[in-house]
């Protein structure tokens, strides 16, 4: 007997689930845990593995399609079975509602009008990803023009930016969910701070943004404390905003095992020691690393000039270092030619200067 391929259930709230591409074709080969279909649902975008090997028959659902979870979308024919074998209802998709005709007792009540022909909708094609946008923003890939034979991500990007251009809206990225849960709340979904990736909106999104707005009680408003903003706090904002203008910021967190470097100190520290000289501080080769890394990846050396990428001739390493009142970064320059020993002797005076 043939295998029905459900729709599968990620996760005990979800109700349905969106078909963003299907991998295989009808009549292909599968193997069992082999990836047939990508989905979509309002927290996760799967690929969706063969229940058993055998060929793929009876795909009842498109791209695009909002199919409930459990819901039959194809069969698995095994070895020796044929698409005689599939289920009489297989004919039509599993869970779609059908309509029939409603009775007329009169037959004054029948309008007659002349019959137009609605000319069937091709299909789109679409890669994951711009199936996946398309979704998102709620647009339909039929009005996506594309050069290629599918709809690719700068497709959607472009579509998108005309259309902004053309009435001043701004897309707003966010899950299906989202976007019915915010109507049926009142909430606009432009203002909700989005978890998902790239900041799209989800539907915990707007309800945590319902609850906080609801919570939220008028409070009475004190007095602001105004404090001039000079000298050396007034250099560090300038410097602050500068740098957050002109370079790319990353937040970059590693987990690096330092016990080789830590011995290579301690050989350096015996040698410094015996012939009377400072101790080589950690931060000192951290920043010779640093340096030697910058050499190798001029890219990272760099900043932002408008629409060209400045690549500097120098490599200068800043050392944030706390004082009384305000954060200082002292600049070791150059320091892609500096031993270790210069980079800490640099370290020692700056931070007492500072």
């Amino acid at each position: 007997m043939p295998t029905p391929f459900i729709m599968p259930k990620f996760d005990m709230d979800q109700e349905n689930a969106t078909i963003v591409e299907w991998l295989k074709n009808e009549g292909d080969h599968v193997e069992l845990d082999e990836s047939v279909l990508t989905v979509e649902t309002d927290k996760v975008a799967i690929e969706v593995p063969s229940p058993a090997s055998g060929r793929l028959a009876k795909i009842s659902f498109g791209p695009g399609a909002v199919v409930p979870v459990t819901t039959v979308i194809a069969y698995i024919l095994g070895k020796g079975e044929t698409s005689d074998d599939l289920p009489e209802d297989a004919a039509s998709p599993e869970g779609a509602a059908v309509t029939e005709p409603a009775a007329v007792d009169r037959l004054e009540d029948v309008i007659e009008a002349p019959a137009t022909e609605i000319p069937a909708r091709e299909p789109v094609s679409a890669t994951p990803l711009a199936a996946r946008m398309a979704q998102s923003l709620g647009v339909d890939l039929a009005d996506v023009p594309s050069a290629k034979d599918r709809v690719a991500k700068a497709d959607i990007e472009s579509y998108i930016q005309s259309k902004e251009s053309s009435d001043g809206r701004v897309a707003i990225p966010a899950t299906p969910a989202a976007r019915r849960l915010a109507k049926e709340l009142g909430v606009d979904i432009a203002i909700v701070p989005g978890s998902g990736p790239d900041g799209r909106v989800q539907a915990d999104d707007v309800k945590a943004f319902k609850a906080i707005a609801v919570s939220a009680a008028p409070q009475e408003i004190q007095d602001t404390e105004m404090v001039p903003m000079v000298g050396i706090r007034k250099t560090i904002a300038e410097r602050m905003q500068s740098s957050f203008q002109e370079a790319p910021h990353i937040a970059l967190t590693v987990e690096v095992n330092v016990n080789q470097l830590e011995a290579v100190r301690g050989r350096m520290n015996e040698i410094a020691l015996s012939q009377g000289e400072q101790k080589v501080s950690l931060t000192a080769l951290l920043v010779r690393i640093v340096a030697w890394g910058l050499s190798g990846n001029p890219f990272i050396n760099s900043t932002l000039d408008g629409d060209t990428i400045k690549l500097l001739p120098e490599i200068n390493v800043g050392v944030a270092t706390a004082i009384d009142g305000g954060l200082i970064v002292p600049v070791i320059r150059n320091a892609d030619t500096k031993t270790v020993k210069k980079i800490n002797s640099e370290l020692k005076d700056l931070s007492q200067r500072a």
